[in-house]
């Protein structure tokens, strides 16, 4: 096999997975290589992540990319990490780990983000940070700790995100990569440095914070301990890519740059946004709470955090815990067959944000909303997915707002953009075209960013022209009717909390 092989971890709140690509002649062929299962462990103080476990399987997937290397003959030259956003690990002047990492759905957060807008206000927040405020934020976690009690900070020598503690295990090296230390609300989206009037003014410690890289920063090689478990050498490169899962899918997006596009990133979560040179502080873009996260060469992505498939994920958990067990595309083919537009819910209100029962807490909404109460998990099902497309055509009606231009399509990327009728949905309600694909996008992004960092690629613009020539895509058309704007005008009186 001729070509040169990269291997991406991409880490999901779900699941992991070593994603291996190989670059030959213009276009990328990628595999998967090892998987597993996670999900973070309710201990009685709160929700931690499993850190050995994943870490095991880090090793072990490193391992089986290494033999494969061997056994092909074929050069592999870096691996790179990604991950969600927000979480990190605390490391003691030693470099050891001081606990478990703590997960973001732990409602313990949310005192924390009630006590920063009570003691700044949103606005001047909105104003340091650019960032949506939500409680699993970094900058809310700390701020909660500290008012636990907590002496973890005192402690802490070093913070690390959760691909930054990957890559310190993997090489040694300490840094925080500039995409997803975005995600911690602890950035200044003007200078791109971390904003330390703010966390000074929280009385968050600044000695933690380690050197920010972009995009493509070489780290070094793998540990001595490393290479024996694995049985790599010593020419293993470890690469940053851009380690914000969203920012490796986003520089992936196989966009046509004389179009004005807006991309979602489909999962879990759902990111909505366009790329951006400088960022937007206005009232009005504090007024509904859009969000920049960095991205590659460095641009700011200006986007809304949704919910996302979330829902879903919980009512199907839900259901297996009593009993009853769906795969994903039983019940959106149950949801397919369901009546349309019955019952809508406000997916971000903050009721819908933890783990727990959420048939039930769907029920509730729709019992207080005089709405009818879904009664079979096709129901739930279509109430969740048509929920989220017109929270998708809320969202990019605020965000044309802000931009002062039309979004002519959207391209959808990640796995949610295997669930064909939420994008006919979203195409439908939103009346643009919508274009999905890659599906891998985060561990493409992730692969061409550690070959751009080897020479093999060279402009952003030259890596989207990869993607495009090596992924097939999927072209939805639009098929607006009145039954969409009437659902919109009752999805828009539904209660959101605080939310804008």
């Amino acid at each position: 096999m001729s070509g040169k092989a990269f291997l991406a971890w991409d880490l999901g709140a779900e699941s992991g997975r070593a994603m291996l690509g190989v670059l030959d002649s213009g276009k990328l062929e990628v595999s998967e290589l090892h998987r597993f299962h996670h999900a973070p462990a309710r201990f009685p103080a709160g929700y931690y992540w499993d850190l050995p476990s994943m870490w095991r399987n880090v090793l072990d997937g490193t391992a089986k990319a290494v033999a494969w290397a061997k056994t092909e003959g074929v050069e592999l030259v870096s691996l790179g990490v990604d991950t969600w956003g927000v979480d990190f690990a605390l490391l003691d002047a030693h470099g050891e780990v001081l606990g478990l990492p703590l997960a973001y759905r732990d409602p313990r957060h949310q005192a924390g983000m009630d006590h920063v807008l009570n003691t700044l206000g949103s606005t001047r927040l909105y104003q340091s940070t650019g960032i949506q405020p939500l409680p699993v934020n970094t900058l809310f976690q700390l701020v909660a700790l500290r008012q636990r009690g907590s002496r973890l900070l005192e402690l802490a020598d070093r913070l690390l995100m959760m691909p930054d503690l990957f890559h310190y295990l993997l090489s040694g090296e300490e840094a925080n990569e500039y995409t997803i230390a975005s995600t911690s609300q602890m950035l200044d989206p003007t200078t791109r440095g971390w904003a330390a009037d703010l966390l000074e003014k929280l009385e968050i410690p600044l000695g933690p914070l380690r050197e920010i890289v972009p995009p493509g920063a070489r780290l070094g090689t793998l540990a001595p301990s490393v290479r024996e478990e694995t049985g790599a050498d010593g020419s293993l490169s470890v690469v940053a890519p851009a380690s914000h899962d969203t920012a490796s899918a986003v520089a992936a997006v196989p966009a046509d740059p004389r179009a004005s596009w807006a991309y979602l990133s489909s999962g879990t979560w759902s990111l909505l946004g366009v790329e951006i040179t400088e960022p937007i502080l206005t009232e009005a873009a504090a007024s509904v709470a859009f969000t920049h996260e960095g991205g590659v060469d460095g641009t700011l992505r200006l986007l809304k955090n949704i919910a996302g498939l979330w829902l879903v994920q919980e009512c199907r958990r839900q259901w297996e815990r009593a009993g009853e067990s769906h795969d994903y595309a039983q019940l959106t083919a149950l949801a397919e067959a369901a009546e349309p537009l019955r019952m809508l819910v406000w997916p971000d209100h903050p009721r819908f944000l933890p783990p727990g029962d959420m048939p039930e807490r769907i029920a509730a909404f729709a019992r207080e909303t005089g709405q009818p109460v879904p009664d079979t998990p096709g129901r739930f099902v279509r109430a969740c997915l048509e929920s989220l497309a017109l929270t998708y055509r809320h969202r990019l009606s605020q965000l044309e707002d802000l931009l002062g231009r039309r979004i002519e399509v959207v391209h959808v990327v990640g796995g949610g953009g295997r669930n064909r009728l939420l994008n006919q949905m979203t195409a439908d309600a939103t009346g643009r075209r919508v274009v999905v694909g890659p599906q891998e996008a985060t561990a493409i992004g992730n692969l061409l960013i550690q070959a751009r960092a080897a020479g093999e690629v060279g402009s952003l613009a030259d890596l989207r022209q990869i993607v495009a020539r090596s992924t097939p895509l999927e072209t939805y058309t639009p098929h607006p009717s009145p039954a969409w704007d009437d659902a919109f005008a009752r999805f828009l009186a539904l209660p959101r909390s605080r939310l804008p």
